[in-house]
């Protein structure tokens, strides 16, 4: 029996009352300052973004273009140097929208380079690479050392299920020199984090650079929307000191309150509207996504994309989640090198992606797959695995047209 509460309600009725608010305050829309409604005032000064759903509705993926032939919402723009410094006046995000009297700092424009592959039994596949670019700048030309890295708001379903994985696991799991010969060298992203205060595990981010959903949910509230939080209580976000006026704009902060724009309460209850959401459901499986299963074993992929864990439940219970993932930083080659590092991680190195729900994209559209959406297929987003993987694509590429099928019903199916 659950423990009774000071106000009577038994201890699963007020969480779940907490993620119902935490739901609603994932899908606020944030507003300018100085604001009647205070509690959600604070937007920017620059900013991405005017709410987390904007970028990740109903929690899962954002779109890399929208139905105008333009970029959504959803897709950011990193700056970074060779050194992994950002640019010295657009900061390491690019935020294209601003509130009234600002200038934003420009608009994403994208195209894409595309090259083809054929694969041993003939079969020609397109492969495209993005290439971004920034339109109207509005702070003067970017230095000219900065490196465009377009990211695509991920699915944050089953984050709390990730978050869940031990420590301990995370670290056996790894084999940074290859130690076992296999080819496979992945490796803990270790962060110094204030919050935990001390060296932890990333495992959020596509370069494994946030090591919880607090951390993500902190860095998304000060880059995406322009919101302060504890400990980035400023309320001019990411504004740099090149853009003087927008640290002048007015805030939201609090400071006869000692509150930032988002307070510790509105970024816990936030968290445990995320870390409530369910990993996607997998699909039944027929013969041939069985058959794929097998081949996606032999041919190496579960060497990274580990299928299940063990996490232990706040009651000490365990169980079995299948993200496919382990977690790690892995090279992924040249051809995902984005050009620049970020923390410890490589300019070609990136985290393990999840895999459960990989193939539930919108109904009629293409998917958007890898950290920049440039696959529009399961196939596509595996023929551009290089470094550590390669083996792992060519292995793919060797198989007639009825494996392959099934390889991807597989895939289809977490």
């Amino acid at each position: 029996m659950m423990a009774a509460s000071p106000t009577g309600a038994d201890e699963r009725t007020v969480e779940g009352l907490d993620i119902v608010v935490g739901q609603a305050l994932f899908e606020r829309i944030w507003v300018s300052s100085p604001s009647s409604t205070r509690a959600a005032d604070g937007l920017g000064p620059l900013f991405n973004a005017r709410s987390c759903v904007a970028c990740h509705p109903r929690g899962g993926q954002g779109r890399l273009i929208e139905d105008d032939g333009d970029p959504g919402v959803a897709l950011l723009l990193r700056l970074r140097d060779a050194t992994g410094a950002g640019d010295p006046v657009y900061g390491v995000q690019l935020q294209t929208l601003a509130v009234p009297g600002l200038p934003a700092e420009g608009r994403i424009v994208l195209d894409f380079d595309v090259h083809r592959v054929t694969l041993a039994d003939g079969m020609n596949v397109a492969l495209r690479r993005p290439r971004a670019g920034v339109a109207d700048p509005g702070y003067g030309e970017l230095h000219p050392r900065t490196r465009l890295s377009p990211r695509l708001a991920p699915s944050l379903a089953g984050a709390g299920a990730l978050e869940a994985i031990e420590v301990e696991d995370l670290v056996a799991m790894a084999d940074p020199d290859d130690a076992d010969g296999d080819g496979i060298s992945g490796r803990v992203h270790w962060l110094t984090s204030e919050a935990y205060g001390r060296r932890v595990p990333g495992r959020f981010g596509f370069k494994a650079t946030a090591a919880g959903i607090d951390e993500q949910t902190r860095i998304a509230f000060v880059h995406d929307i322009g919101i302060s939080v504890p400990g980035r209580e400023a309320g001019f976000a990411e504004c740099t000191e090149a853009q003087p006026a927008c640290r002048a704009a007015p805030n939201g902060d609090s400071p006869e309150a000692g509150d930032p724009e988002a307070s510790a309460q509105v970024v816990d209850l936030v968290n445990g509207f995320v870390a409530s959401l369910p990993p996607p459901a997998p699909r039944p499986m027929d013969a041939d996504a069985r058959a794929g299963e097998a081949l996606f074993t032999d041919i190496g992929c579960a060497s990274c994309h580990r299928p299940a864990w063990e996490v232990r439940d706040g009651d000490g219970t365990l169980r079995e989640i299948r993200p496919y993932t382990d977690l790690l930083l892995h090279d992924m080659g040249e051809g995902l090198s984005d050009g620049a590092p970020e923390g410890d991680a490589a300019a070609g190195e990136w985290r393990t992606a999840p895999l459960w729900g990989v193939g539930a994209g919108e109904e009629g559209k293409d998917l958007a797959l890898l950290h920049d959406g440039r696959a529009r297929t399961l196939l596509e987003a595996i023929l551009w695995h290089g470094g550590e993987a390669a083996g792992h694509a060519e292995g793919v590429m060797k198989l007639n047209a009825r494996r392959r099928e099934q390889l991807i019903r597989f895939l289809e199916a977490l």
